[in-house]
């Protein structure tokens, strides 16, 4: 059988050449050449117009299409389901990311151990031998007794074990390391990926087999490869977490069956990933006293409230320039922050060097953590602790007001359900109904909410 057509497409202007170039003769930019397939081997052509109209998938009203919800299973993993928006779909294509020996294959590992009892799986491995994986296996103590494992890279050759064997859930790991013999170019290849996740959604789709593909990332922390293989797929999740820590985040960026940004927490123990249940917990630090420059927030990961400490330390700058450092929060965010709290609270900190730490290496990407990072940056300057047992939330804008946050009842519902017993928020969120137990300041500018502070000092316990 001859081997299929392949050309370069440039990805910039979309010319094609007979073969790769540095840079490409029609747009001039350097490479931007990707070995794509033109004629895939057994691909039928059609030759008459009817023959062609007999492929093409009818056209139906919307009206007519049953809008049936989305059948679901559980993987066995609590923390796992959560994140994936209630468990797994049939049908359906999850591709995992996350740095090097974070826990990626541990944690699909125990998935597919837990459900080889209900389910018909499948585990693919083109990074690991057959007897590595059943020393983990053995490690973690799970039990593989009926779970079915490949040792594979070639494409072709795993679509046949696909449709020979039938499984219901399939683990490809890693797409990087697939690669087809319809083209030439080596595997972890822009094309390659694109071609082999390509037809192994197509496959899942048409079999209906869930499938589950665990990506390499760049040094920049984005998955390697085209863009296009988070759009093929349906959900993408990262692993989060310092590899010298034993919690991990895996949070979910895009769920075309579920809600986005749900957060799951696990910890690393000898027998492998645990989910966490009170994740609030691991991002509270534990003083005996009250310290200066420690604030503790409400932020909401999806549909999880979780409280998270936010950690200031504000210093004199002994350089021209003041530094301007912050680990889990925007650091671009940090600088208009400062800038409003002098301009309309009139603390200012251009010669301060000011630092900001959010504990547990969580990452808050949401503005209702701006009200606790200005507070603990003025209860730093001050050198004076804010009260125990207060939780803040809020954003804060240019012109100093402080704008409502999301779902601020759920987010006091949590806090006093840890025991908090103050909360300053913004005047929007205020409860209708008091929450017993917690004393609520609602405020509408930044200069309020630092004149409250200080006149709460030394009234809560």
């Amino acid at each position: 059988m001859a081997k299929p057509k392949t050309n370069y497409t440039c990805t910039e202007c979309g010319g094609i050449q007979n073969k790769w170039a540095g840079q490409c003769p029609a747009c001039q930019q350097w490479n931007t050449l990707v070995e794509t397939i033109v004629e895939v081997a057994g691909t039928n052509r059609f030759s008459g117009k009817h023959q062609s109209l007999a492929q093409t998938a009818p056209v139906l009203n919307l009206a007519q299409i049953d809008a049936a919800d989305v059948p679901r299973f559980g993987s066995g993993i609590e923390e796992f389901d959560r994140v994936l928006g209630g468990g797994l779909v049939p049908g359906g294509v999850v591709l995992i990311g996350g740095d090097p020996g974070i826990g990626k294959s541990t944690l699909l590992l125990q998935a597919l151990a837990s459900l080889s009892k209900i389910k018909k799986v499948l585990y693919v491995s083109g990074e690991e031998s057959g007897a590595q994986i059943a020393l983990r296996a053995k490690r973690l103590g799970v039990d593989g007794s009926e779970l079915a494992l490949q040792a594979e890279i070639q494409l072709e050759k795993v679509l046949n074990t696909l449709a020979e064997h039938r499984p219901e859930v399939v683990v490809i790991d890693s797409i990087q390391t697939m690669y087809s013999d319809a083209l030439s170019s080596a595997p972890g290849s822009v094309a390659q990926v694109r071609e082999c996740a390509a037809q192994l959604t197509r496959v899942a789709k048409t079999m209906n087999i869930t499938m589950i593909l665990v990506g390499h990332v760049t040094k920049e922390g984005a998955l390697a490869g085209p863009r296009v293989l988070e759009h093929i797929v349906d959900t993408v999740l990262y692993f989060e977490g310092d590899t010298h820590s034993s919690f991990r985040l895996v949070r979910a960026i895009k769920n075309r069956f579920g809600a986005v940004n749900e957060l799951g927490v696990f910890a690393m123990t000898e027998r492998g990933l645990k989910g966490v249940s009170n994740p609030s917990a691991l991002f509270l630090s534990q003083h005996d006293t009250q310290v200066a420059g420690s604030c503790v927030m409400v932020t909401q990961e999806g549909s999880r409230p979780l409280l998270v400490e936010i950690q200031a330390l504000v210093d004199t700058s002994h350089a021209p320039n003041a530094k301007r450092l912050s680990v889990g929060l925007d650091q671009n965010r940090l600088a208009m922050l400062l800038a409003v709290l002098h301009r309309h609270a009139g603390v200012a900190a251009f010669d301060q060097d000011v630092f900001i730490n959010a504990v547990g290496g969580v990452k808050i990407t949401e503005p209702a953590a701006d009200l606790a990072v200005l507070l603990a940056i003025n209860s730093s300057m001050r050198n004076k602790p804010l009260p125990r047992g207060l939780v803040v939330f809020g954003e804060v804008g240019l012109a100093g007001e402080i704008r409502p946050a999301p779902r601020g009842q759920e987010r006091l519902r949590e806090a006093a359900k840890l025991g908090f017993s103050a909360a300053i928020i913004p005047k929007s969120n205020a409860p209708k109904q008091k929450i017993e137990g917690m004393q609520i300041i609602a405020v509408d500018r930044i200069d309020e909410a630092l004149n409250k502070v200080r006149d709460i000092d030394g009234l809560l316990d």
